[in-house]
């Protein structure tokens, strides 16, 4: 018997049994009906199994075991893939947490390690391994250790804690300030079960603010505390309610000795002048502050005045009797100081007021001769009252300059012949506090004695030269005087600064002129003549301001090399009541032209003076009767300026 005879082909089964062909194949593949291949590939069938098949019901079932097994292979499939994805998150997190710079950890209901990432090492200087059953506490610096107490307080508290910041000493004895983060855990039925928290090692910012805090309270050259620490200082004390005296000590004539020997000696000086205050101070429980420049401040807690003023007349002897030497040839620079003494709570009962009195102070040791000691209000009355003034003005020159509120404004310079507009005085003002324009009679003077005026003459010419630059207010034609101070060019670091500004100010040199008065002028002429040939190298004008006050200086209008000469207003002003002052600029006038000088007369405010400077020859005018002064940037030079006698 043939093999065909007793088997059936896919097909015969197919129809047999209902069964699709594709799962036979199937049932074939998995094993639950197994069919014989033939040398052709055919699958053939045993002709028994199916008949039997056939005559039961074992098909369906056949199909329905076959359909359960299918659903329980993909849900283990299914399975399979969950489990993979999360043990691939937690081999991330487990990474992620392992590597990371910050420190992991948990702990138990006591506050005991139970986990820790590597980052423990850095921290605590050992291994997470060691640190188990350990705790926070094992660790922190003596100081902190009721801080770290109420940490946990707070923690159990309030379920948490952000941006705790305390120390903590490693095991290789190393001090770190640690920032925590932590959070209480609870089981489900809200029982604490641990913490956990993170941390991070902010030694290196910790250290940062604290040189920071250190650079804004002590003074970078000689590192002793500086006025801020002074002043928080004071407010202490103040609000403890004690008593105590601090004295303000000014190196005199210091700026001379730094010209002499270079502000690299000077800083050596100061040095050693700090280190003798120090010295002296700590005898008497005092300590020395650098309040900047060549000024000191001592603090002397519990002194009252006789104390207080014996203490700094210690200090200004100890540093009159001890010459010192600088410099590599060993020069010997004896040194002399002011004090002034204020008293709290009784001259100030905050710390504004306290040391504003021992500023006062000081410049009413400085008044009366230097090298002396002041209490405040020991001497009073109008001393006491210029002082305070020179002060106030020391104080609000500083701001003025450091909030660079200085303005400049512009008074036109008039040829008389058709009242044309040619040139510009450039006026200094300052805008105050409260707004208001302060005009220079008000603070020249003070800016003089406070050797504060050489810095506005620079800022001056500076932003003049800054104006010329813009093309829009460029006019080669037009000049523009700026007054000088004789403070300012008798000095010779000044006049150095001065000639590399004008060196840098380019073709706007041609455009300026520079005055001095002439009593300024007269009271050094050699010094006087050297700065004019200096400034006519350089491509600038020069010109005497304020000429008039004795006929001698005629003589030296011959040797200084000016280019204008200014009449003084006073003998403008009165030119048609009084013969003399007619006299006298008619002879100016006679001279300057002579001479080849400009003359140009101040303070020109009614027509009938006008037309007696027409008639006598002089060039230019300026005064109200022009034009009032009015800001800088307002300047017009197009059309001629007359007023009414009645607007003058």
């Amino acid at each position: 018997m043939s093999k065909d005879s007793v088997e059936y082909s896919i097909q015969e089964v197919s129809d047999k049994l209902g069964v699709p062909v594709q799962k036979l194949r199937r049932w074939d593949a998995q094993g639950v009906l197994v069919a014989r291949r033939t040398d052709g590939g055919h699958r053939r069938y045993a002709k028994e199994i199916i008949d039997g098949l056939a005559a039961s019901t074992l098909g369906s079932s056949l199909d329905k075991y076959n359909d359960e097994l299918e659903h329980a292979r993909k849900t283990l499939q299914e399975k399979r893939r969950i489990i993979q994805l999360l043990l691939e998150s937690e081999s991330r997190y487990r990474d992620l947490v392992e590597t990371s710079h910050d420190l992991v950890w948990t702990t138990d209901t006591q506050g005991r390690f139970t986990y820790l990432n590597n980052a423990a090492q850095d921290i605590f200087g050992l291994k997470p391994q060691a640190l188990i059953g350990r705790c926070l506490f094992d660790f922190e610096s003596k100081p902190a250790h009721v801080s770290n107490r109420r940490f946990f307080l707070h923690l159990k508290k309030n379920g948490e804690v952000k941006n705790y910041i305390t120390r903590l000493i490693g095991a290789d004895g190393e001090e770190r300030w640690v920032g925590i983060n932590a959070k209480v855990a609870f089981d489900e039925n809200g029982g604490m079960m641990g913490i956990r928290g993170t941390a991070r090692d902010s030694t290196e910012e910790q250290r940062a603010a604290i040189q920071i805090e250190y650079l804004a309270t002590h003074d970078a050259l000689t590192g002793l505390p500086n006025r801020v620490s002074l002043q928080r200082e004071v407010e202490r004390a103040l609000e403890a309610g004690e008593k105590g005296a601090v004295a303000f000590i000014d190196l005199d004539h210091f700026k001379y000795v730094n010209d002499n020997v270079g502000h690299r000696q000077g800083d050596h000086i100061l040095l050693a002048v700090g280190g003798t205050l120090k010295e002296v101070a700590s005898k008497h429980h005092g300590k020395v502050y650098r309040l900047g420049g060549d000024e000191f401040a001592i603090h002397l807690p519990t002194a009252l005045r006789p104390q207080a003023v014996q203490v700094a007349e210690m200090l200004l002897a100890q540093l009159r009797q001890h010459p010192m030497k600088i410099g590599p040839e060993g020069r010997i620079v004896t040194l002399t100081a002011s004090a002034g003494v204020a008293l709290y709570p009784f001259h100030g009962n905050d710390a504004a007021g306290l040391l504003a009195a021992a500023d006062i102070a000081l410049y009413q040791a400085k008044d009366s001769g230097r090298n002396r000691v002041v209490a405040y209000g020991q001497d009073g009355g109008e001393a006491m009252k210029g002082t305070h003034k020179r002060v106030l003005w020391a104080k609000q020159l500083r701001e003025v300059l450091d909030e660079d509120r200085l303005l400049l404004y512009s008074q036109p310079v008039v040829r008389l012949a058709d009242n044309a507009v040619m040139h510009h005085e450039v006026l200094v003002r300052i805008e105050g506090d409260d707004g208001r324009i302060v005009t220079p009679g008000q603070f020249i003077e003070a800016a003089e004695s406070l050797g504060m005026v050489q810095e506005i003459d620079l800022r001056v010419t500076s932003k003049l030269v800054e104006f010329l630059h813009e093309p829009s207010n460029r006019d080669p034609k037009t000049r523009f005087f700026v007054n000088l101070s004789r403070v300012s060019i008798s000095d010779p670091h000044w006049t150095q600064r001065f000639y590399k500004l004008l060196q840098g100010a380019g073709a706007v040199r041609k455009q300026l002129v520079f005055e001095i008065s002439e009593s300024a002028a007269m009271a050094e002429v050699s010094i006087t003549k050297g700065f004019i040939k200096e400034l006519k190298h350089l491509g600038c004008r020069f010109g005497l301001d304020d000429f008039g006050s004795g006929f001698s200086s005629f003589y030296y209008l011959r040797q200084f090399d000016v280019d204008y000469i200014k009449i003084d207003g006073s003998f403008v002003r009165d030119l048609t009541r009084d013969e003399g002052n007619r006299i006298f600029v008619k002879a100016l006038c006679d001279v300057g032209q002579g001479l080849s000088k400009q003359v140009v007369a101040k303070w020109v405010e009614t027509p009938e003076v006008l037309s007696l400077l027409r008639d006598m020859g002089v060039q230019y005018g300026q005064g109200y009767l022009f034009q009032h002064p009015k800001p800088l940037i307002e300047t017009e030079t197009e059309e001629p300026l007359v007023r009414h006698q009645s607007q003058g």
